[in-house]
Formats: structure tokens, sequence, C-alpha cells
């Protein structure tokens, strides 16, 4: 398959959904695009019943091109990452891997453009972490939660704010960043360093003044990056846990326990915010993303040194840190259902402990006049009650 020919194709799914998150080439379906969350259809061609081996095959090898690194990782590890770019129009995040002795790709759709914290409408503690010289900055959650996206409008608030030095490692590069008050060099896995470990080692010595590791998979990438931030660097980065607890948590586990405190203290004194995501369907179309922040505090730090207790957990931390600009999933999702933004249903299968969210929104539809139980028509039954008197 000729580039020309994955262009078309790529450009007339995008006519056909304009709205497309990723795309989806798998033997045995037509193209699936992903629309708000949801699977549907895109043939590129009236009646086709499913894509073949071969033409899978021919649209990942056009991607891949002749770069030996990415056959390589895919005969390796089963599966490789590319960025593509459909001109003037779109860039994808690529993944290429191995499925029932034939190829697939999920295609990630990017912004060409860097997107602003205010067009995400972040929560407003994002402009404090742009003004922080040093420390360590994580956001975290699943995949395809908006991570990259998240710490993309960071970056381009600190390159527009600050005469700095912003180097990033990214797998791949997915939003490319213009030189604006700062210089920001941009690194990619396998084409300019071979490792986050050894991509990290030798930012040390580029003089930067923020380091953006696209992923800390490691024990050597999180002791790097924690050294860089006690050394006057901010690091940001990107961890694969599903709120601030289990981040902090991740982190010391993996480390032997010999060396368990003394990265607690460290982690204690370095980590300045941890920022989880989740995102959800919004009511009316689109999608909406919920946060967790936790940053440091007397009390963060306690916890992070001395470890969780009964009485005293991350979640009860955050939860009671609102005047800091800290809070938890379950408080944003209130604030989401109470603005009309998501529904409760919603609201429920994405929060982090159920019982006290119900709550939560039975007191706003008690508020609003509405029914908080589904029960009806309950009445006292006095026969019962006479019989069982006698």
């Amino acid at each position: 398959m000729l580039n020309a020919q994955l262009d078309h194709i790529v450009s007339r799914i995008l006519d056909r959904a304009p709205d497309t998150s990723d795309i989806i080439f798998t033997v045995g379906k037509p193209v699936q695009v992903e629309v708000h969350g949801e699977l549907r259809d895109a043939p590129v061609s009236s009646g086709a019943e499913g894509l073949l081996p071969f033409q899978v095959e021919s649209v990942a090898m056009c991607m891949m091109g002749r770069n030996p690194r990415l056959y390589r990782d895919l005969v390796v590890s089963g599966s490789c990452d590319l960025s593509y770019e459909l001109p003037g129009r779109a860039r994808f995040r690529v993944n290429v891997f191995g499925q029932k002795g034939s190829l697939a790709l999920v295609m990630r759709k990017l912004s060409v453009r860097v997107p602003t914290m205010e067009e995400l409408a972040l929560p407003r503690i994002f402009s404090e972490m742009a003004t922080e010289k040093y420390g360590l900055i994580l956001v975290t959650g699943g995949t395809g939660t908006g991570k990259s996206t998240t710490l993309a409008a960071l970056i381009d608030a600190i390159n527009g704010r600050y005469s700095k030095h912003i180097v990033t490692l990214e797998d791949p590069i997915e939003f490319v960043h213009g030189h604006k008050k700062g210089v920001v060099n941009q690194r990619e896995l396998g084409v300019d360093f071979d490792s986050f470990s050894s991509g990290l080692r030798a930012a040390l010595r580029q003089a930067p003044k923020v380091i953006l590791v696209g992923e800390i998979r490691d024990r050597e990438t999180i002791k790097i990056a924690l050294e860089a931030a006690e050394t006057g660097h901010l690091v940001l980065g990107t961890l694969h846990t599903s709120d601030a607890g289990q981040t902090v948590n991740r982190i010391i586990g993996m480390f032997e326990l010999a060396e368990e405190r003394l990265i607690r203290t460290r982690l204690s004194e370095s980590l300045k915010f941890v920022v989880s995501q989740r995102l959800m369907a919004r009511i009316g179309g689109g999608r909406v993303a919920a946060f967790e922040v936790m940053r440091t505090s007397l009390r963060v730090r306690d916890l992070i040194a001395n470890g969780e207790r009964e009485d005293r957990t991350y979640r009860r931390v955050i939860a009671s840190g609102s005047s800091s600009g800290m809070i938890t999933f379950d408080q944003y999702l209130t604030n989401l259902y109470l603005e009309g933004s998501i529904t409760e249903e919603t609201a429920m299968v994405y929060s982090s402990d159920r019982t006290q969210q119900s709550q939560a929104l039975d007191k706003i539809k008690a508020a609003r006049g509405e029914k908080v139980t589904d029960i009806d028509g309950l009445e006292i039954d006095a026969e019962y009650e006479r019989a069982n008197s006698r």
C-alpha cells in the first residue's frame, strides 16, 4: 500500500466520523471507529464484510515504513508504537500488535494543535502546578484517559509563561510544541533514546529546567526522576494507576523492603502533586474528565513517610483538603452531576466509594425535590400488626 492510499482511506474515515477518537483495523471486521466511547463501523468501501489479514498487514507495513526498530519491537514484544500524520488534518498515535496469527492496529487521534488548560477546563490548581520550580508531578490513569493531553497543556502553559529549557521523553511524540518563551526539545523513544531511564539520565546533562517523562515504567526510571527532582528540576511523568494512593504505593512497591524507608523519605520530600483522571460520557455528547488531585502537605508527607493507618488514608486526607485545592474523584463526580454534565449512573460507575457517592447524590436529588428511591406504594399493614399482637 502506498502512503497516498493510506492517507485517502484515513481521510474518508474522518469525513464520515469527524468526532472519531480511535480507528481500529482488525481482521474479520470492517474498519471500526470509536466516537464518544462507542464503537461503530466505518467501512471504507461499500459492501465491506470485514478486513482480510493481508489488508491489515498492508496498512501496518505502510505505517511502519523501513524503520527496523519497529519491526524488531513487533517481533520481540508483540507490539510497537509509532506516530502517523495526515498532513494538515490530524495526527495519530499508533499501536501495531499481533493477535491470533495476524496483525491489528489501533490509531488514537491527537489534536494537531496543543490544547490549552482553559480549553480542557482543567481545575484551577493546574495553574499553580505550572509555577513549580522543582519537584515531581505525576499524572495517572488508565489507557485512553487523556493523561498525555493534560500534560501537553501543562507543558504549553510553562512554555508560554517562562523562559525555560524543556526536554520531553515520549513514546511516540504526540503533541508537537513550538518554541514560545521557553525552548522545547522533544525526544522519541527508539529514535532519539533507547529507554526512558537512559533518556532521563542523559536529560540531566542537557541543562533542562523541566523534564517530561512519557511513562515511568520501572524502578530505575523513578530513581533517576527522584534524583532530578531533588537537584532542582521539575519532573512531570505518568503512571498507569487509578488514584493518588495507589500511585504512591506503586512507586514504593518498586523497591526492595530494605530500601522502603529511604524511598518513602525521598518521595515525601520530592512529590508535589498527583493528579489522577478518568474519562466518561458527557450528557448531550462528547467526553468529560473527572480528576482526583493530591498536593503536598504536612499530612500527605506523613502518610508517604509512615504509611496509611486505619484512621488516616490518602482518600480521607484528600477529601478534607479542599481549602488547598485537593479533591477526590467522588467529590469531582458529585460536582459534575450537580452541574448536569453526567448522569447519576455515570457518577456511580466511575466512583471510588459507591456507598458514599450514593449518599451524596441522594442529597442533591432531595434538594431538587426528586425521588431518592425507586420503591413505591409502601404502607403499614394494620391487619398484620393486629394478628401478631394477639
